[in-house]
């Protein structure tokens, strides 16, 4: 009709540049890039990183075949074991991060995965992103490192994941903390030491099965054999869980007690040690307190 202006597409949403977080610590981004990282002909490789929100420090750099939940839990365990337990981490809708029902859809927060359980033991929040813009600083450092690092890795003729993962922890993480970081707007850190002794256990692969009749756990195509216990005479039908850490050793609890180890082929390890018994606790803290001047 005359004199009518004709309907446009709406534009998208006005956005604005989030702003750093204030401390080192508070935020943490963990991410993977798949490119032709060694170069053409030579196929293309994940790069894993872990860095900082506030300051763009790199903490980690890895290039591996695949990301996956484990070669991302080796990651955030190097972090924590290095640095501490940080307060939040920045990732995107991976499988290995969110359960999404529905393509493009919500996460579904009731359907934990892996690495969410793992955080969650450490008191760390997983944080979620809904678009590739809110994703945005870690596009722009890997355009950065899709230009510099592979030319780095052509010219010194490196063309391994051995040999350039060991020049990206021998100079490279150190050449992008000098050159590329800023300093956070407040004064301080946010990580906190881990003071315990879990990591091992917290990133692993965990499941609960049920104990056989005869003191075996099915797992995996591979058969555990619990040895006897100290604490329960048998330990058929009980639910344990079974661990499976970033080196493919297994590991057998029941609440608090380990039950074994196991190799990645489900050959007994090692056989834990039997807690003290009650008379035996109190030996223990007799000489303790002679030798030390303290009760243990």
């Amino acid at each position: 009709m005359a004199g009518l202006v004709a309907r446009r597409r709406r534009r998208g949403e006005h956005r604005q540049r989030r702003p750093r977080r204030p401390l080192a610590g508070v935020l943490l981004h963990v991410d993977g890039s798949t490119h032709a990282w060694l170069g053409e002909g030579r196929g293309q490789q994940d790069l894993i990183v872990v860095f900082d929100d506030a300051t763009s420090r790199m903490y980690y750099a890895q290039l591996v075949e695949q990301e996956s939940r484990l070669t991302v839990m080796q990651a955030l365990r190097t972090v924590v074991e290095k640095q501490g337990v940080f307060c939040s981490l920045y990732v995107d809708r991976g499988s290995h991060f969110a359960t999404t029902p529905t393509a493009g859809g919500l996460a579904d927060r009731q359907q934990q995965t892996q690495i969410g359980r793992a955080l969650e033991q450490l008191g760390i929040e997983l944080i979620l992103a809904y678009s590739p813009q809110a994703r945005g600083r870690c596009e722009r450092l890997f355009g950065t490192w899709q230009g510099r690092l592979v030319q780095e890795l052509r010219v010194r003729r490196l063309t391994t994941r051995l040999a350039a993962n060991r020049f990206l922890h021998q100079y490279w993480i150190g050449y992008h903390n000098r050159k590329f970081t800023v300093a956070a707007s407040q004064e301080g850190t946010a990580f906190i030491a881990y003071r315990g002794s879990d990591l091992n256990k917290i990133f692993s692969l965990q499941e609960e099965r049920v104990v056989g009749t005869d003191n075996t756990v099915r797992y995996d195509n591979l058969v555990l054999q619990i040895a006897s216990q100290t604490f329960r005479y048998s330990l058929a039908r009980c639910r344990v869980l079974v661990c499976r850490h970033l080196d493919a050793s297994l590991s057998l609890y029941y609440g608090q007690h380990l039950l074994g180890c196991y190799d990645g082929k489900g050959n007994l390890l090692a056989r834990p040690k039997p807690s003290p018994e009650k008379g035996e606790r109190g030996r223990l803290r007799k000489t303790c307190s002679a030798s030390q001047g303290a009760p243990c």
